[in-house]
């Protein structure tokens, strides 16, 4: 008999691939582990994942619906080319774009947009208190995202980290988060979750185990809505400590704990329940 259907939504970013900054290679040298480019921008290499971790989303595949997760934009998204077949679906804009072969779901996008509307503080008001309150000494890029979110490119070992702490209590009060990512700090509406487009995709696919992973407060809700999930040993939730049922925190950080990640998805699929 076939097995359930099974659903693997992951994020990208630090998750399943990795710059250059992040892949964290502390072995010797001639025990690095081969690397495959996964994206260019502006024809220089950007985003790199293992030979090995390749592979084991191309075999994912067979055993899923596999569903890139990302708070990147659509054209950001669209800059990354992954192994194995292309994603039926994949999630873009932190939830705010469902991409179906590639194309924006129109009617859940505006969904979430009037949802945004009547829950969150307006995006020209969080725009603008960032605009008057970060300094230009370690603000390097100011940023709307598809016109839902919005985030700065900072100077990481500048950012005053009471500021941050500042902004994240005035985001609150107003229905927004903040996320400090490497280099971009994010301020993301709450109702605009990677959670809610997950279920939109389980309810349309008939999914009945749903496996996700991540590293961010962005992810968080994700991670928690699903059946099974990990988050490596890097990022904001493994410096906040953070558990939660079905959640396993793996020890491997870098480039690596994308690969163990992938191990786990393909165990979990493989080993799901048949009916």
């Amino acid at each position: 008999m076939p097995g359930p259907r099974v659903l693997v939504a992951s994020d990208l970013d630090r998750t399943l691939i990795y710059s250059s900054a992040a892949l964290a290679l502390t072995m010797p040298d001639a025990r690095a582990p081969r690397l495959l480019t996964v994206e260019v921008h502006e024809s220089k290499p950007l985003s790199y994942m293992t030979e090995t971790a390749a592979g084991l989303l191309a075999e994912l595949g067979d055993t899923a619906v596999f569903v890139p997760t990302t708070t990147r934009t659509r054209k950001q998204y669209q800059r990354i080319s992954l192994p194995g077949p292309e994603p039926t679906y994949a999630i873009c804009a932190n939830g705010g774009h469902l991409l179906v072969d590639g194309v924006t779901d129109v009617a859940w996008h505006e969904r979430v947009t009037a949802r945004l509307a009547e829950e969150c503080a307006p995006l020209a008001e969080v725009r603008d208190h960032l605009a008057a309150t970060a300094h230009p000494t370690w603000v390097r890029k100011h940023r709307v995202a598809e016109e839902l979110f919005v985030y700065l490119v900072v100077e990481r070992e500048l950012l005053p980290e009471e500021w941050v702490k500042e902004l994240a209590v005035w985001a609150e009060n107003r229905g927004w988060t903040v996320s400090l990512q490497g280099r971009k700090l994010y301020a993301v509406p709450k109702p605009l979750t990677k959670s809610a487009a997950m279920r939109e995709v389980a309810r349309r696919t008939g999914a009945e185990l749903t496996l996700a992973a991540g590293d961010s407060l962005l992810d968080a809700d994700l991670l928690l809505a699903v059946d099974r999930a990990w988050r490596p040993g890097h990022g904001e939730l493994a410096e906040a400590g953070f558990v939660g049922p079905g959640v396993s925190a793996l020890p491997e950080r870098g480039v690596l704990a994308g690969e163990r990640i992938l191990r786990e998805f393909l165990r979990a699929s493989r080993g799901a329940p048949r009916g």
